[in-house]
């Protein structure tokens, strides 16, 4: 394959540390958002998520999976934050009916 522009942001990794990878841009991501993006309570949703799967990671020492452990902690406090702002609208996933019938 002929080299491209971005080959110096191609990388290959092991599972585990593309998922760590993938979740300090996601944190990275959610940190440069504004407070009104309608995407970072998803954010937020996700990098529980990722930090779930990595405090269980076989692959990483006991003490990293506490520090992962603590962090999800963190995350999931921020994510009712981000989930419970006031004001904030949330989304329906049905549209109402404008009459009853």
């Amino acid at each position: 394959m002929p080299p491209t522009d971005h080959a110096d942001e191609e990388y290959t990794l092991p599972s585990v540390e593309a998922l760590l990878a993938g979740t300090l841009a996601l944190m990275t991501g959610y940190a440069q958002s504004a407070k009104e993006c309608p995407h970072r309570a998803h954010m937020a949703g996700k990098l529980v998520t990722n930090l779930q799967q990595l405090s269980g990671h076989s692959q990483l020492s006991p003490p990293m999976q506490a520090m992962l452990a603590n962090l999800r902690t963190r995350w999931q406090l921020e994510l009712h934050n981000v989930s419970e702002e006031p004001g904030k609208p949330k989304p329906v996933w049905h549209s109402m009916p404008t009459s009853l019938q």
